[in-house]
């Protein structure tokens, strides 16, 4: 079954698989598959860490369109496809024979079961190794949070508005991942009435909320950019703007990075209780421990800031 309660026949091993979720690439490089994806959404440009950190992606053939031509990917050899659960995709894929996996996550919870569930499809033993370590690490680190923030009274933990996007103004509502994270490392969504993801919003409706915190997106724009207003923003008088974190895919959304995220923000709200935590040597430790690759400080520092990689590192 996939995470939509599909039943789907997969090959034992599949070699050549479209990856067609921005966000499930990074769990099937994540599980050490990155030399069997023959077809990504995820385009060097928008994920240059994604493509430092797995450089055999650049065999695999780059789509821009939500729903690729399927002759394409049959002449590419693809046998099969993982794709977002509401992906538009499905049934053109499915109407020529494709194996197609439905691999959507909207919360910790459901990321833990998309990691297992792609791990059972590669088939491979490391690949459920790296699974169970995985989900090791991330409830560990939920715990950590949570034990760190309990003592904070509800009333007394930081209203956080995480903007997605300056022009236009979008945010990110209830029920998200977002919304979750936010949670769990110890703030409220200022965005309160508002659900689903990358919500249009007006000044007006960001300036009556007037977050204590605002957490920019990795790619949400040039913050000299922002609307009339924003310069009274509570948050921004008092110096809490932060700019998310990005790597191998944006921290802040629907990625395995998620353990780092976390951490990041319960140290960007209470950084009293989270002294011990250095962020740099955390994302190093993560991308050795489940990237397998070995990052300089300054590598990450720049994903820290949000930055691309340094011209001619490896």
């Amino acid at each position: 079954m996939d995470m939509t309660g599909h039943a789907v026949t997969c090959p034992d091993h599949p070699d050549r698989i479209a990856d067609l979720w921005f966000a499930h690439n990074e769990l099937t490089i994540m599980l050490g598959a990155a030399g069997r994806i023959a077809v990504t959404d995820d385009l060097p440009a928008a994920r240059p860490w994604m493509y430092r950190v797995a450089p055999a992606l650049h065999q695999a053939v780059g789509v821009t369109s939500p729903v690729p031509n399927t002759e394409m990917l049959m002449q590419s050899g693809v046998d099969l496809a993982f794709v977002a659960n509401d992906s538009p995709a499905a049934a053109s894929l499915r109407h020529v024979g494709l194996p197609v996996v439905q691999a959507g996550f909207t919360d910790l919870a459901s990321l833990l079961r998309a990691v297992d569930l792609t791990a059972d499809i590669l088939g491979d033993a490391s690949a459920h190794d790296v699974a169970r370590r995985y989900r090791a690490v991330l409830t560990a680190t939920v715990e950590r949070v949570r034990q760190a923030v309990a003592p904070v009274p509800l009333s007394a933990r930081p209203r956080v508005l995480h903007v997605k996007s300056l022009v236009p103004l979008t945010v990110d509502g209830e029920h998200t991942i977002i919304d979750e994270w936010i949670t769990r490392a110890g703030g409220r969504n200022a965005a309160t009435g508002l659900t689903g993801n990358m919500r249009p919003v007006s000044m007006e409706q960001i300036a009556a909320w007037d977050p204590d915190v605002v957490i920019l997106g990795a790619d949400s724009g040039d913050a000299t950019a922002a609307p009339e207003g924003w310069a009274a923003l509570r948050a921004v008088r008092a110096g809490r703007v932060h700019q998310n974190p990005a790597g191998v895919f944006p921290w802040d959304r629907y990625g395995s990075e998620l353990p780092l995220q976390l951490l990041w923000t319960a140290r960007t709200l209470y950084p009293d209780r989270f002294r011990d935590v250095d962020m740099v040597s955390e994302t190093i430790k993560f991308y050795h421990d489940f990237f397998a690759y070995d990052l300089k400080p300054d590598d990450a520092a720049r994903i820290l800031a949000a930055q691309r990689p340094a011209e001619g590192g490896r």
